[in-house]
């Protein structure tokens, strides 16, 4: 069926400046993509080794002494009166842990080892543990550290911490300042 109506022709439109620049080029080098892809994989495989712990690198951490601290899992709440410290401190004994409390702030720390050794008929077996934890915490407010009370449970410090009282704002008095000759 014809309408008797011819339709135009398609004429070929040539692209504009900013078409050309969004334009793929087809002719990429294959060496210049693989180089790319190359430094993309050196690069993550590098970040990836630098963020991997290992033995060796107990050495370079002079603050923990050659064995790696780990910081504590903590919670600080705001009980209106006091402030409610809890740390996760799993496997630490109560005589092995460390808490001061100044007016501003919390610092927990604590440290356990243990050595095992079984002998049988044929062969010796040694094993050595160790584990540490740190935390430091500042309080938003001031505290009364002489009153604070510290208990543990199933592996979880808890630190009560009273508040201190704020004092009441003194009266401001203005002043006149008098003009001398």
């Amino acid at each position: 069926m014809s309408t008797g109506k011819k339709l135009p022709a398609k004429t070929e439109r040539t692209p504009t400046r900013a078409e050309k620049s969004i334009r793929p080029s087809r002719h990429v080098p294959t060496s210049h993509v693989l180089a790319t892809f190359d430094d993309m994989l050196e690069d993550f495989r590098r970040r990836f080794q630098e963020s991997i712990w290992t033995p060796w690198d107990w050495a370079m951490q002079p603050s923990t002494v050659g064995f790696p601290v780990r910081e504590a899992y903590s919670d600080l709440v705001d009980e209106r009166d006091k402030f409610l410290v809890r740390a996760e401190v799993p496997g630490i004994p109560s005589d092995k842990i460390d808490v001061t409390i100044t007016k501003h702030g919390i610092e927990i720390s604590g440290e356990t080892g243990a050595e095992k050794e079984g002998k049988d008929k044929n062969f010796v077996v040694r094993e050595r543990s160790y584990s540490s934890v740190y935390k430091n915490l500042a309080f938003p407010e001031e505290v009364i550290p002489e009153k604070a009370e510290c208990k543990i449970k199933d592996g979880v410090l808890e630190v009560s911490i009273p508040k201190k009282k704020p004092t009441p704002e003194t009266k401001k008095h203005k002043v006149k300042v008098k003009e001398t000759k």
